[in-house]
């Protein structure tokens, strides 16, 4: 039961029998009203704003209006009051029956409470980490894996069909530089004696296993041969290891993409020359100049006569280079073809999830789409996240001796756990810069968000165990008798909780899964207050022998604000803890 979506619909009907009455207009657009917890708890339990962006259009005074839907909610069965604040918004006190049906609804849904069919099925691509086959992964790409993973979560649980997808960056410079590097590791592990790395090559302890399988595979053969004939093999095969290194640490953080797609699979299956074709076709590729940048000049810019796509047609501040003065394509030219790929896959979003320096692609991106799908036809949606900081006890952290030039993620990841990892790269938003302390991350108080969630969860549980062992269980929704939670501690946890359904959507919109780790410290803070409460107050102890009926009531009342945890944490890939 999404509660503010209940009463939402319920502005829409007092609206709808105004227009009957004469008394509005009809057919108002009711895109802007909303129906949202108001900021102050003590104004009451729903606020809408709706006379104050319908009055406009009514040709009404906001306040006019508003007295006359106040008069039409204040009838509903589940409003005990209404009353107009401020210029016209209108904050309504439901009636104390409308909590027992919300948490037996709550208690029914499970697993499912708070999920929504918001999305209607539409086919969203999630595309994230995409980092280059090149070596392990290192903080600044969990931040990344992180907030696209609880994303693609996100929206799955809002209705959408989602697919979560990593980009293998396997056909540039890149990786042929990482296969000489394998090269060098590759006569180490047949005994030369390579000294020092040299520059430009990757210096990481992590390729001499992948040295180490070369040698093993093909023996000496590879010595002798030129740097043609070898160049092909041991790209394939340090690549391949790069790319199993990289699942198994995304692993550790409990990521599992299913889609793992090629760049280089775009060259060989001539995609990107089909993709062009298509374009110069529909007027979008031509041959010119580019002007000088202003400013500092790219390294890679040419003033030469070029082939270009047309990116400022569709709101990109340049036209962008399809071709190298080589005659082989460009890594734009790959995107746009792997962005036609995703297009005639039948995704209607497009969603990336990119490093703070990848700014520069929001635009180039969304032309590629508009220029292939139509205007406005897919919806591309990049977001990017900022630097990860790393402390010990306020100091930073250093390098990683395995990974040579950063700290890796699985190095952070094996120290403190995944789930602390997930928490708190989601405990601030993705646009955010963010401190990661190991010290203050992995202490057990209420200033370490994570614990204090998890704990709450460990609380119940233990609680519900507790219960049972004493001969109580959990009250249906049916026979549970959630009339008898009145106190003000118990209706706290309940108007949280009433939240949920409506957090979650919001934050599906927005595209901002740190809402809900904001949302289940909140919730965590109510429920342990109401513990606490009870340690003074006998009669809110949740576990009263005497009274059975109460006991078992109150089991269905921590059953279900067990269920707004977990279903949280799960979106955000935290384990909800038994125990602690």
């Amino acid at each position: 039961m999404n509660l503010f979506a209940h009463f939402h619909g319920l502005v829409e009907q007092a609206l709808q029998a105004l227009a009957a009455e004469g008394l509005v207009p009809g057919g108002l657009d009711l895109s802007r009203v909303v129906a949202e917890p108001p900021r102050d708890p003590s104004h009451g339990d729903v606020s809408t704003n709706a006379a104050m962006v319908l009055a406009k259009p009514a040709g009404m005074a906001p306040k006019a209006l508003a007295d006359l839907l106040c008069k039409k909610l204040a009838a509903a069965p589940d409003v005990a009051a209404a009353e107009i604040a401020g210029p016209g918004f209108i904050n309504l006190r439901l009636a104390p029956s409308i909590w027992p049906k919300f948490l037996a609804s709550a208690l029914s849904l499970k697993e499912k409470f708070g999920h929504s069919t918001l999305g209607r099925g539409e086919k969203v691509n999630v595309e994230y980490v995409s980092a280059n086959p090149t070596g392990p992964l290192h903080v600044g790409h969990c931040r990344g894996a992180v907030f696209g993973d609880a994303l693609a979560a996100l929206l799955g649980a809002t209705g959408y069909a989602v697919s979560k997808e990593y980009y293998i960056n396997d056909a540039g410079a890149q990786v042929d530089t990482l296969a000489r590097s394998a090269f060098l590791r590759y006569k180490e592990a047949l005994g030369e004696n390579i000294g020092e790395i040299p520059a430009g090559l990757y210096p990481g302890d992590y390729l001499k296993a992948v040295g180490e399988a070369l040698a093993k595979e093909f023996g000496p053969r590879f010595t002798a041969l030129p740097e043609s004939e070898w160049l092909e093999p041991v790209r394939s095969k340090a690549i391949a290891m790069m790319m199993d290194l990289i699942r198994d640490d995304l692993a550790a953080l409990n990521i599992r993409q299913e889609v793992f797609f090629s760049e280089r699979s775009l060259h060989t299956t001539g995609a990107v020359a089909e993709t062009l074709t298509a374009l110069s076709t529909a007027g979008h590729v031509y041959q010119g100049r580019l002007d000088k940048p202003k400013g500092e000049v790219p390294e890679d810019w040419e003033d030469r006569e070029q082939t270009l796509f047309r990116s400022t047609a569709f709101g990109d501040d340049v036209d962008r280079p399809l071709l190298k003065s080589d005659g082989s394509y460009t890594y734009f030219a790959s995107d746009v073809a792997y962005s036609r790929d995703k297009i005639m896959r039948g995704f209607k979003q497009l969603i990336y999830i990119l490093g703070a320096d990848h700014g520069g692609y929001v635009k180039r991106l969304q032309a590629v789409a508009s220029a292939i799908a139509g205007e406005g036809k897919v919806q591309v949606i990049v977001r990017l996240c900022q630097l990860v900081k790393l402390f010990r006890n306020g100091e930073p952290v250093r390098m990683s001796k395995r990974a040579g030039e950063f700290v890796t993620l699985r190095d952070v990841v094996d120290e403190v756990g995944p789930d602390v990892v997930r928490f708190m790269m989601l405990y601030r938003k993705n646009e955010a810069p963010l401190d990661f302390d190991f010290a203050k991350v992995t202490e057990q108080s209420k200033d370490n968000p994570v614990f204090y969630v998890q704990y709450a969860h460990a609380r119940i549980s233990s609680v519900l165990r507790n219960a049972e062992s004493e001969g109580f269980k959990p009250a249906s929704p049916e026979d549970a008798e959630f009339n008898l939670l009145t106190d003000e501690a118990e209706l706290a946890v309940i108007r949280r909780m009433a939240a949920f359904p409506r957090l979650l959507e919001a934050a599906a919109l927005a595209h901002e899964p740190h809402r809900i780790s904001f949302y289940l410290y909140d919730l965590a803070s109510d429920f342990h207050a109401l513990w606490n409460k009870g340690k003074e107050a006998p009669h809110l102890r949740f576990i009263i022998p005497a009274q059975r009926q109460l006991t078992n009531t109150r089991m269905a009342f921590l059953a279900a604000i067990r269920y707004s945890l977990a279903n949280g944490l799960s979106i955000l890939g935290v384990t909800p803890v038994e125990e602690m």
